[in-house]
């Protein structure tokens, strides 16, 4: 099994696929990866060598940001934009969607579960 930044890669998944499961890599990334280290994307994860593992290592560790660090940065920015108190920085600190979307209706993952406001009751005559 490969462990590369932190992360067990599945064993019978293309390598192009399997370097997706680490934060911060996409197809496209992934594929610019494997071509710098000179590694086949249609090899299967279970069949790289030693070798192999640490050229991808070494293309990683040199020339992106992934998981932890990556992550902590992004977490920074929501926070400065929160401190400045733009727009986007509102609307993080609110827990409603920060890209101009609809709010009236959808937006659940955002929202959260449905709060029902009970209605008032009619007076008795």
């Amino acid at each position: 099994m490969a462990r590369i930044a932190g992360v067990d890669l599945p064993k019978n998944k293309r390598v192009l696929i399997g370097l997706t499961y680490i934060y911060g890599i996409g197809k496209a990334r992934s594929a610019q990866i494997l071509v710098k280290a000179g590694v086949s994307e249609n090899k299967r994860v279970h069949e790289l060598t030693d070798d192999d593992v640490n050229k991808i290592k070494e293309t990683i560790n040199n020339e992106y940001k992934v998981e932890g660090p990556l992550r902590s940065e992004v977490q920074l920015s929501i926070k400065r934009l929160m401190d400045i108190g733009c727009y986007r920085g509102i609307r993080h600190r609110r827990s409603l969607p920060v890209r101009g979307q609809r709010t009236r209706t959808n937006a659940r993952t955002r929202k959260g579960k449905r709060k029902t406001v009970a209605n008032k009751k009619k007076a008795t005559k």
